[in-house]
């Protein structure tokens, strides 16, 4: 696994992004901007971009640039438990055999890797990426014993290419934020979830003092319920049992 000099560590968590991120080549395949509205207007707005942002707005926020796969040893740092506590977010979600997850945004399988004993027997983790880099080293990773359940998933950036109905819970770790058309995502994953499914956000807590990470790369618990409130989404709880990120849970209605 390559990995980074203690300074280009330091600033990839004070500019941490998704695994979910755009491959510099990819095609946009989404509607313009212009032609969509939501609450009867843009759902897209423009500012000019600040230093971690793209300039493009959405409900309020600018949504911020994304770490690509070349960050990819940054997801697999020995530190990572230790400083987040993926154990408990484990715990969080409460998986179970049999069920169909959705990791959204997967990156190089941190998360996909560690669920994909848990569904087991007869359930399935589909680890998807919109990079192809990423996507490759899903598949890598799927060929390893023990990880049959892995299902990895070449997205586009505004279709995470999942069937209707197909997932009983659906998992965003520090993707969201970062997401380039993120209404039209996260209607797609809604109508991935069954009924009565699972959509969990995971993102760094926006203005607490304790998170080192930079402020467009964090969320607040009310932005999330903002904007998940524009789908057939009901909230369920949130879970702050996490050093620096909190736990948002819908369920689809």
């Amino acid at each position: 696994m390559r990995t980074f000099p203690p300074v280009a560590i330091f600033g990839l968590l004070l500019c941490v992004g998704t695994a979910c991120s755009k491959p510099p080549s990819a095609p946009v395949p989404a509607i313009p901007a212009a032609t969509q509205t939501v609450e009867g207007g843009p759902i897209y707005g423009a500012v000019p971009p600040s230093a971690d942002g793209i300039g493009k707005t959405y409900q309020g926020r600018e949504i911020s640039a994304v770490m690509g796969w070349q960050g990819a040893a940054w997801l697999e740092r020995e530190e990572r438990e230790r400083e987040e506590r993926g154990s408990v977010l484990l715990q969080e979600l409460a998986l179970t055999p049999g069920m169909a997850v959705a990791d959204v945004g997967a990156g190089t399988g941190y998360y996909a890797r560690r669920m994909a004993p848990l569904v087991a027997p007869g359930g399935v983790i589909y680890a998807v990426d919109v990079q192809p880099q990423m996507v490759a080293m899903l598949e890598e990773a799927a060929a390893q014993p023990g990880l049959d359940t892995l299902v990895p998933v070449q997205a586009s950036v505004s279709d995470p290419g999942l069937s209707p109905e197909s997932v009983d819970l659906a998992l965003m770790v520090d993707v969201y934020h970062e997401l380039e058309y993120p209404h039209e995502v996260l209607g797609a994953l809604v109508q991935a979830l069954r009924p009565g499914g699972r959509l969990v956000f995971v993102e760094y807590r926006a203005g607490d003092d304790a998170v080192p990470i930079k402020p467009l790369h964090t969320m607040s618990e009310a932005q999330i319920r903002r904007e998940a409130a524009l789908h057939p989404l009901v909230w369920e709880r949130t879970a702050d049992t996490l050093p620096w990120q909190h736990v948002v849970v819908f369920r689809k209605r």
